[in-house]
């Protein structure tokens, strides 16, 4: 029985007869782009038009100066999401939005410190911000791929 290793220098995509492989993998950047993206579009953009409420939910988690934080985690949903869908300086959107996903996850998931009725729905949206984190590590390590507007 023989064994084999897949190294950065085999193809990935043999036996995919039929299909120009070389371009799978710049699709499946482009809709990887864009599926992290609309998380924080909508998110960005319900901040933005319910400011009292997520000020509100921000001051639930003893954050301070709510009212002034609200904007630049809105500001930083919204640019971070557009730079995504637009592939312009996607290394450094999604480095933030990493850096922002495991602070809010941090803060306003943490299963740890929540009543029994709440820990597993606490833990779930936790390890929801844990994959959106390893996808923008992802776009972070590789870039946008060929469908952007700006190749990193």
């Amino acid at each position: 029985m023989q064994t084999r290793t897949l190294n950065a220098s085999q193809d990935i995509y043999a036996g995919m007869e039929g299909v120009q492989a070389e371009h799978v993998a710049d699709w499946a950047a482009l809709l990887g782009r864009i599926a992290l993206a609309l998380i924080f579009l909508w998110s960005g953009y319900g901040k933005l038009t319910d400011i009292a409420g997520t000020v509100g939910y921000m001051n639930a988690y003893h954050l301070p100066i709510a009212n002034v934080l609200v904007w630049p985690a809105a500001l930083l949903e919204l640019a971070g999401a557009a730079m995504l869908l637009a592939g312009w300086k996607v290394r450094w959107a999604a480095l933030a939005l990493a850096a922002y996903t495991l602070l809010s996850a941090a803060i306003f998931h943490n299963f740890w410190a929540v009543p029994p009725d709440q820990v597993l729905n606490q833990t779930i949206h936790f390890m929801k911000n844990v994959a959106i984190l390893g996808g923008l590590l992802q776009v972070f390590a590789f870039g946008a791929g060929r469908y952007a507007a700006e190749r990193a």
